[in-house]
């Protein structure tokens, strides 16, 4: 026995050795690509030195004599940082990412082939200007140096992830700039979800009065009433009843609920304080960890810029330089169409089209798999455009047999400017010259806000599509694409766009709000990102007679429903301080201490409050049980609560009342049966989950903000490296916005908001601010890879100078790039 314990304890020990040299040998592995910032490297392809000086934050000022010299730096910083991060997004546009990661992500692959953006890249490199194209090659140049100083230094392969998936990194090129661009064009746009989602609606509720509940347009005047979407098909016997839908963590496509979304504003020397124009900007992405933000400053000939860039991309997005600041809002312009188009009977590679029957465009594409054989695609297009399958967005569900779907969309554009407007706006002085240099925007369509010393502004930039004013759904159905006056007719020209300079009252902002109100087809959407935002925003600016930076971070971090304020009244109107006093351990007395907290409760969605908890559920449960009866399957598609719908039942706007009965059962049940018995659920399910006295209840237990990293998130062990997890406040209708995951197990995460937060004083530039959501390193072993995460969270920012000195005092490295010998 004695000798056997013996051997045991060898066993062991020997086995822990192993361990702690495996352990050792792989950190020592991955710790070799951790960049080195105090350096002097010898690099190619650069005419004059550039000096990369990373302040305490680590946010790189880039300096050099020429532009071509700063981007070739911008492009060997995002490389040291955000390799792995560049290397996923150009296989996503490319449709390569099964190569590394088999057939989970074959889908994605198929589907971006078929749109075929990367070609569309390429293609668009020739439309650019010279000093654009110059730009880029130099940006592409830098990224290849880091390359280079990997491959013949050993550098670990230039990121951890690159060891566990085989993921050679080809040389970077222009075009592959281009592609994010587009990439980013594909994540912001929610429309073709939104028109398969009405047609689906439209086949289930016929009736119009409750499409237009479930389904609200903005407030504002209303729109001519559509046709219902199986009018458009009378021929079609019958619609596929499922079709599979799966988001992955790599797909760019996201549900109209997570499409992109926005905040910012602007206050006129006459509104500030300083006496200066103000602006805050911070637009809102699905969180990953790292964020895709990455804080820079570009020592340019026009001067200097520093904001928000997107590694990949040689721009500054969204930032300021000595006096000119810009911010972008998702603009919610209708760039999307989706197209119906019936094939020959005779002849399955011929579709309809005005003129007869046509041959569809058609080409190979051979898709490599990981640990499987290849695929072979055949991609097609119509004259409307690509033609997509059936699985994206459900389209299956709407798409009559014999027929398939395509779409038109801006971004797909061979002649896709944009990039070169984002370079133009970079050397803009003035609002004007940053007007005229957005006329270049393509996709994806935005708002920009500008503001120079006196002046302020908002332009909405993108191409916005030309319809026939006769067009049978105005863009808001999939529509028959071999109707002629359903089909687009070019772009509308840019003065068509609409545009706010200089405003009266001195203030201007955007917080996805509908902007405008004209008449289609110069209408720019039906579909519009906010209703609730906007509300508290209008009452914060013109609460004050003057603003200042403060009061505009104040505004930025307000954690305040307007929801909630305006829809706990209406919903809870008969159960307030009704009935008798029920005995403890009872439902009525559960419910009882739910309404008398709520009563008292300011509408803060405070994450160390049991409150907004109470609320999100109970206003969860309750649309559940609205719709339920009517939508059956497609109710799970509403995973996000419509407050201008519980508005309309509970004001019996157009008879919307008729939600709360349940047809289907004999007794007729009112708006207040069904808030009492939504809120029993949402008490039930509360106690299940988190299992605590109501009083004990913290919203930010629930709110999570979940900095997930997108390929080793979900791995065990790892995930408690890479992914990032914070108690937050916000939510879904705050101007912190804080959007919510909506669908099981944890439909209260917090999944979508600000990775970037910036706010500009022109009166005194160097005291603006801005803060990402994680940290500019995209290595998790680098004490920079969440060092920014405590101080968003918090609402705190970091300083966004210009001043070098600034920059230079306890900088955490300078690299000075030299020409190679």
């Amino acid at each position: 026995m004695a000798l056997v314990f013996r051997w045991l304890v060898r066993l062991t020990a020997a086995l822990l050795a192993i361990s702690v040299i495996a352990v050792g040998l792989v950190y020592w592995l991955a710790s070799r690509s951790l960049p080195e910032y105090t350096a002097e490297v010898e690099v190619p392809n650069l005419a004059r030195a550039v000096e990369i000086v990373r302040d305490n934050a680590n946010v790189p000022h880039i300096l050099g004599q020429a532009d071509e010299d700063v981007f070739f730096g911008l492009g060997f910083a995002h490389a040291q940082d955000r390799l792995w991060q560049m290397t996923v997004m150009r296989r996503t546009a490319q449709g390569r990412l099964s190569e590394i990661f088999g057939p989970r992500t074959l889908e994605i692959d198929k589907l971006l082939r078929r749109l075929d953006v990367y070609a569309l890249s390429v293609a668009s490199v020739e439309a650019l200007d010279a000093r654009t194209q110059d730009a880029l090659r130099a940006y592409a140049a830098g990224v290849n140096a880091r390359l280079d100083q990997i491959n013949t230094e050993a550098l670990g392969r230039g990121a951890p992830e690159m060891f566990l998936f085989n993921a050679p990194m080809a040389p970077w090129r222009p075009a592959d700039s281009i592609a994010i661009v587009k990439l980013m064009g594909l994540q912001l746009s929610g429309h073709l979800d939104a028109e398969v989602m009405r047609a689906r609606v439209s086949l289930a509720l016929p009736d119009e009065a409750r499409l237009r509940d479930i389904l609200p347009d903005a407030p504002g005047d209303g729109v001519a009433a559509l046709p219902a979407y199986a009018q458009l098909f009378p021929t079609a016997e019958r619609f596929a009843t499922v079709a599979p839908y799966t988001a992955h963590p790599l797909s760019p496509f996201k549900r109209t609920a997570l499409a992109g979304a926005s905040n910012a504003w602007a206050a006129a020397p006459s509104r500030s304080a300083s006496g200066g124009t103000l602006l805050a900007n911070d637009p809102h992405l699905g969180f990953t960890a790292p964020a895709i933000w990455y804080l820079a400053r570009l020592e340019l000939e026009t001067g200097g810029v520093i904001g928000g860039t997107i590694p990949g991309i040689p721009a500054v997005m969204t930032g300021r330089s000595a006096r000119l600041g810009w911010g972008l809002t998702s603009s919610y312009l209708d760039d999307q169409d989706v197209y119906i188009e019936e094939l020959n009977p005779a002849n399955r590679e011929e579709y309809r089209t005005p003129e007869g029957f046509k041959k569809f465009r058609t080409r190979a594409s051979i898709i490599t798999i990981k640990d499987a054989d290849p695929v072979t695609l055949t991609l097609r297009w119509t004259d409307n455009g690509p033609v997509l399958p059936g699985t994206h967005y459900n389209l299956a569900t709407i798409t009559p047999p014999g027929h398939v779907a395509s779409v038109n969309w801006t971004v797909l554009s061979q002649r896709d400017t944009t990039l070169q407007a984002a370079m133009e706006i970079m050397r803009a002085q003035t609002v004007a010259d940053g007007i005229d240099a957005a006329s270049l925007y393509i996709a994806p369509s935005q708002n920009l806000t500008l503001v120079d010393g006196e002046t302020i502004a908002m332009k909405t930039i993108g191409a916005m599509p030309k319809r026939d004013p006769a067009h049978q759904s105005k863009g808001r159905l999939p529509s028959p694409g071999w109707i002629a006056t359903n089909r687009w007719q070019g772009t509308l020209p840019y003065t068509a766009n609409p545009g706010f300079v200089s405003p009266a009252g001195g203030i201007l902002g955007n917080t996805n709000n509908k902007t405008v109100d004209r008449a289609f087809p110069n209408h720019v959407s039906y579909l519009w990102g906010d209703t609730q935002r906007v509300q508290r925003w209008q009452r914060l600016m013109q609460g004050r007679q003057v603003h200042t930076r403060d009061s505009f971070i104040e505004a930025q971090l307000d954690t305040v429903s307007f929801t909630a304020r305006s829809l706990l009244p209406l919903i809870g109107a008969e159960l307030w301080f009704t009935g008798e006093a029920a005995p403890d351990g009872t439902p009525e007395r559960l419910r009882q201490r739910a309404l008398a907290l709520l009563a008292e409760w300011s509408g803060e969605m405070n994450e160390h409050l049991p409150e907004p908890l109470i609320y999100a559920t109970w206003l969860r449960k309750l649309q559940e049980r609205l719709i339920r009866d009517e939508l059956g399957p497609l109710a799970d598609e509403f995973d996000h609560v419509e407050p201008l719908f519980i508005e309309r039942v509970f004001r019996d706007v157009e008879g919307a009342s008729a939600w709360c009965d349940v047809f289907q059962s004999a007794p007729v049940e009112t708006c207040a049966d069904m808030a009492r018995l939504a809120l029993d659920d949402a008490l039930i399910d509360i106690d299940e989950r988190y299992g605590t006295a109501l009083q004990s209840l913290r919203w930010g237990d629930a709110h999570q903000a979940t900095h997930d990293h997108p390929v080793l998130g979900s791995v065990p062990v790892l995930r408690y490296f890479v992914n990032i997890r914070q108690s937050t406040s916000g939510g879904d209708n705050t101007l912190m916005r804080g959007r919510t995951k909506g669908t099981d197990p944890d439909p209260f995460h917090n999944v979508h908001g600000a990775g970037y937060r910036g706010v500009y004083d022109f009166a005194d530039p160097d005291s603006s601010v801005f803060v990402s959501s994680t940290g500019q390193s995209g290595h998790f072993l680098s004490r920079h890879y969440d060092d920014l995460a405590q101080l968003w969270r918090r609402g705190e920012y970091i300083p966004m100078s210009l001043d070098q000195d600034l920059a230079r005092a306890a900088s955490v490295g300078v690299t000075l790039l030299i020409p190679q010998q």
